[in-house]
């Protein structure tokens, strides 16, 4: 740990960018995954009001709350549609100047909350969470290639990691100032809706000041100049002269690709076992069980006889618990390694939820019951936080070289928007139906990942972008291709495509 801390005083430059990036990156969409449930009752009201000073009569119940259900599912339709142009703009524009780009429509979003109230107009609420949805499908694209592209490679892990680290305070602090005590109540709601624009603003008024990725200043741009001085700024004096070296490597190799489109990037042989764990890791994230296990931590605390006015502190405890969790996950990954802590975690969550499965069904028999049950969502969010939510983030960013980083960063993107879509669907029917037993479906889920990634993923810890291409190389086309070095990745590359 005191080798960890003094590497991080000797990069002072990569961590203040890791700030910045995180201010303005996956911090808003954490924000406002927590953030709109505490408003919920008073925007209802809001908009019953509203339609009866434009019509003189109510809305009727079921209408007014699915105008709700719009106004929160829109933000994932935004977000999509952000996810979908990202790859294409970034490629073409560079990644900083589309993040600053991207505060400017969260600042925008944030003036139409700020005023929807003044102008009496829900609609106002609608085009601002649509916004933000669009800003957030860029930034959550954005945030972990940038952030990996500035780190060397012992550090590589702990700068992805951060990623699920600014995602977990943007929840917790959404818990924090929508309680009503500080911005959650009738009067002050709207300003708690438009407080996500001061992220926004801060990165807009500090991102200019750092350099573009060292990557991106050698490989797109061919500046070898700017690319060390890029270092220099973010990494301080010193010899990093083999950190260049293996931006060349990747340099020399992409000299025979070119940049994939998603379709080019799905049929390409030399990145099949990539694009699985992509797509296996990812779900595994969306399906994994936090959002039941968020969801049932309230019946749980009620339960548990936890008093009315308590249990948003309580809530809170779970979120700061998820928090510090991903912080301690920045931490050890580039100690344990990427693979141990995802199987690991799954593992662990595997045994958590059975346990959790048994005790919600015995807790009207046994009064003790509820007790284990609030210790094991903590525990829960506490393998989850270690585990998977800050490994999987530096796998996606690490198994694929700067030229199909944005094509693959759009399928996740695809996956989380709609998997946020498609699990807000239909988990409340899941919920309905199975009760406490819908946790064995995340729990298998949880087992099959945690097989998959034991056996096939390769450990990315330490190793070049070279280095983990010929790893995979060895799974895309058998063991007549696992000799694949450095030298002559980039002929074999060449002879196994149709670029």
């Amino acid at each position: 740990m005191a080798t960890f801390l003094s590497e991080l005083v000797q990069f002072q430059g990569l961590v203040q960018m890791i700030l910045v990036l995180g201010i303005g990156g996956s911090f808003p969409y954490g924000f406002h995954i927590s953030v709109i449930n505490y408003p919920s009752v008073h925007i209802r009201k809001f908009i019953n009001e509203t339609w009866i000073e434009r019509r003189g009569s109510p809305l009727h119940p079921e209408t007014i709350m699915l105008l709700w259900s719009f106004i929160v599912s829109v933000y994932g339709i935004g977000g999509l549609l952000g996810s979908l142009c990202c790859g294409y703009l970034t490629t073409r524009y560079r990644k900083k100047k589309c993040q600053m780009c991207t505060n400017l429509i969260m600042l925008i979003a944030a003036l139409f909350m700020a005023f929807s109230k003044t102008a009496r107009s829900f609609e106002m609420i609608l085009v601002g969470r649509f916004l933000y949805g669009i800003g957030t499908g860029f930034s959550l694209n954005i945030h972990p290639q940038y952030v990996g592209e500035i780190s060397p490679k012992k550090l590589r892990g702990f700068t992805n990691s951060t990623v699920a680290v600014f995602l977990t305070l943007g929840k917790f602090m959404g818990q924090v100032i929508g309680l009503r005590e500080i911005l959650g109540s009738e009067a002050l709601w709207p300003w708690l809706l438009a407080s996500s624009g001061i992220s926004a603003l801060v990165q807009l008024a500090t991102l200019p000041f750092f350099p573009d990725s060292p990557s991106y200043l050698l490989i797109q741009k061919g500046n070898e100049e700017a690319c060390r001085k890029a270092i220099r700024k973010l990494w301080g004096e010193g010899d990093h002269q083999a950190e260049i070296d293996d931006i060349m490597k990747e340099k020399v190799a992409m000299t025979t690709t070119k940049t994939l489109r998603v379709l080019e990037l799905i049929k390409e042989p030399s990145l099949r076992w990539q694009l699985y764990i992509l797509v296996i890791v990812m779900t595994t994230l969306q399906l994994c069980g936090i959002n039941a296990i968020y969801f049932y931590s309230f019946e749980v605390f009620h339960t548990a006889k936890f008093e009315e006015y308590l249990i948003p502190y309580v809530s809170l405890g779970v979120g700061l618990c998820e928090c510090l969790s991903s912080i301690l996950c920045s931490a050890l990954i580039d100690r344990f390694g990427r693979k141990a802590l995802l199987w690991g975690g799954y593992t662990l969550m595997c045994s958590v939820l059975a346990l959790l499965t048994m005790t919600l069904s015995l807790q009207h028999q046994f009064f003790w019951m509820h007790y284990f049950s609030v210790i094991l969502i903590f525990l829960f969010v506490t393998f989850y936080g270690i585990g998977p939510s800050g490994a999987t983030v530096s796998v996606m960013v690490e198994i694929f070289s700067q030229s199909f980083r944005p094509s693959a960063f759009l399928i996740v993107g695809c996956i989380n928007w709609m998997g946020l879509f498609v699990l807000g669907m239909i988990f409340p029917l899941i919920v309905d139906n199975l009760g406490p037993f819908c946790f064995l479906i995340f729990l298998g889920i949880l087992a099959f990942s945690a097989i998959f990634v034991y056996r096939y993923l390769p450990e990315t810890k330490g190793k070049s972008i070279m280095e983990i291409k010929a790893e995979f190389n060895q799974l895309n086309f058998g063991k007549k291709e696992s000799s694949v070095t450095d030298n002559n990745f980039a002929k074999d590359q060449l002879s196994s495509t149709k670029l």
